[in-house]
């Protein structure tokens, strides 16, 4: 379906993803690949009638690691986990991204528009993390942001990496201190930098890693912490508390457990793979009460997949499961728009349905929540990039 970046949606129930703010019988204005305002609608504009449909914000997944873990490829496609060391910061999911593997089309064709991805949690130190668009054929054509955040990874998964290796790792005390170590190295690094502004002969020796964290102490981008018990959410806290760093604490699976003190402390939680079985130790508290009782003490929540755990074109049932468990239905859908988009940083391109944003919106033919939703149409930066054949505006 060809149509032209200047248009006008009529006749829709639209969520625009703002606070305060729900279902609105409204027109939305798009123009020249923006959210424009209505307003400056000018004669001429191609008018789209999509009476009785609902329109929302392009979905946001914060966390995933699509195009890292390829489909159906087995160790051939697996690029997210560099198993040789527990620091390595200058990993960047741009290098080890495959824009054609076919999760991408599916989840663009599910609503998806945004994905927040990068390296797995086997290390200390993962990696940079990107924000991406799932339209386009190189990394270059998808890329919003990069980086965009560190990963670092607490709790079972380093350890069982490196306790088969007989090194550290082996216990929560070395994974803290390794990364502790890892940061005053950085700071270290940072200062002879600056030292050496004015005296080149005083200049360290390049080094890519601490090259790499310097966005992280700087205050550029935060710390993304897999964290999914409470002593690891603790942990990954008071780290980044410290260092005075940005930090998400990302799973969050026992947060529901401590949300009077997170909410104190003011880190976001981007919660999830919230269904699933509990393949692990540390996911015996599992629950989809938890985005719940997170958003109501006041903690900002999104809801991830961690795709491929949940294939990234489920994002949408993460809202409706939340839900389904007493999650109010506006804040579900803000979970997976305008939350995520804060809290990757990105709030002024994507996440909302405001006037001067990417038009990167889903058309569904009946509130995206009902679990019979269909998916008619998707647009990415002002192009209709999906449409079902019988969807005919």
């Amino acid at each position: 379906m060809n149509v032209q970046r200047n248009f006008l949606l009529k006749g829709a129930e639209i969520f625009t993803g703002e606070r305060g703010r729900s279902w609105e019988k409204q027109e939305l204005y798009i123009e020249n690949g923006k959210i424009g305002k209505a307003g400056s609608v000018h004669d001429g504009v191609q008018v789209l009638d999509v009476t009785g449909c609902y329109i929302m914000p392009g979905m946001v997944d914060a966390h995933c690691h699509i195009g890292l873990f390829d489909e159906a490829m087995g160790f051939e496609g697996e690029d997210g986990n560099e198993m040789t060391d527990p620091i390595t910061p200058h990993m960047r999911a741009i290098d080890g991204m495959y824009p054609a593997d076919r999760t991408f089309q599916e989840a663009l064709e599910a609503g998806v528009t945004t994905a927040v991805t990068g390296p797995g949690s086997a290390n200390v130190i993962g990696g940079q993390f990107a924000a991406i668009k799932t339209w386009g054929r190189t990394v270059e054509e998808m890329l919003l942001q990069a980086p965009v955040a560190m990963k670092v990874a607490f709790g079972e998964n380093p350890k069982r990496i490196y306790n088969e290796q007989k090194k550290a790792p082996m216990t929560r005390m070395a994974t803290a201190a390794l990364l502790r170590e890892t940061l005053y190295k950085a700071l270290e690094y940072r200062d002879h930098l600056r030292a050496a502004q004015d005296d080149p002969a005083k200049r360290p020796e390049f080094d890519l890693a601490l090259e790499s964290l310097l966005p992280v102490i700087n205050g550029q981008i935060p710390l993304k912490a897999h964290a999914h018990r409470v002593d690891d959410i603790m942990t990954a806290i008071r780290i980044a508390e410290e260092f005075g760093l940005g930090l998400t604490l990302d799973h969050c699976t026992e947060g529901h457990l401590i949300a009077d003190i997170l909410a104190k402390k003011g880190y976001p939680a981007i919660v999830g793979p919230s269904f699933g079985d509990r393949s692990k130790v540390e996911l015996k508290n599992q629950t989809f009460d938890t985005p719940r009782i997170l958003a109501e003490a006041g903690v900002k929540v999104a809801l991830m997949t961690d795709a491929p755990v949940i294939p990234l074109k489920h994002l949408i049932m993460c809202a409706q499961f939340a839900v389904k468990y007493g999650m109010d239905p506006d804040e579900a859908l803000r979970a997976i728009t305008i939350n995520p988009a804060e809290i990757i940083g990105l709030q002024e391109r994507v996440g909302s349905l405001t006037p001067g944003k990417d038009a990167d919106l889903v058309i569904f033919d009946r509130n995206p929540l009902d679990f019979h939703a269909q998916v008619l149409a998707v647009l990415v930066n002002g192009e209709i990039v999906f449409c079902q054949a019988s969807f005919q505006p």
